[in-house]
């Protein structure tokens, strides 16, 4: 009966040890959580404001590609009508906007590339808090 009261006590002792550690264990995955979060909240915000910054140095460039492309390319029209008397004023212009053509491909390829060279998706935070839910599942 002592033996009973001793284990019955031990076992009481105990547990709130427990109690505490498993406390302690969902304190520390939340915390750890949260810390997920913010750092993927800071990165989506980086990756916003890449986006931004990029849009707009292509916006900007492409407005003033678009005003300096109008008037230059007036320009070498009637300056190629002026050299070849004989070359239509169409063919002048033909050659003027093949060649604009051209230089606006090799803008947009860079940049679609600007773009394309960071992702909009948080990839450090989503592979961390892939990883924490693994483990969280696994104990």
């Amino acid at each position: 009966m002592l033996t009973n009261q001793r284990n019955a006590g031990a076992a009481e002792a105990s547990e709130p040890g427990v109690t505490k550690l498993v406390g302690s264990i969902i304190d520390d995955i939340q915390e750890l959580f949260k810390n997920q979060m913010d750092l993927f909240r800071q990165e989506i915000k980086e990756d916003v404001r890449k986006t931004k910054e990029a849009g707009a140095f292509l916006a900007v460039g492409s407005l003033i590609l678009l005003l300096g492309g109008i008037f230059l390319g007036l320009t070498l029209v009637y300056f190629l009508s002026w050299m070849f008397p004989s070359l239509p004023l169409w063919g002048a212009f033909a050659i003027v906007g093949g060649g604009m053509a051209a230089v606006g491909v090799v803008f947009y390829l860079v940049g679609r590339e600007k773009f394309a060279s960071f992702n909009p998706l948080p990839d450090k935070s989503v592979e961390a808090l892939k990883e924490n839910l693994q483990w969280t599942n696994s104990k």
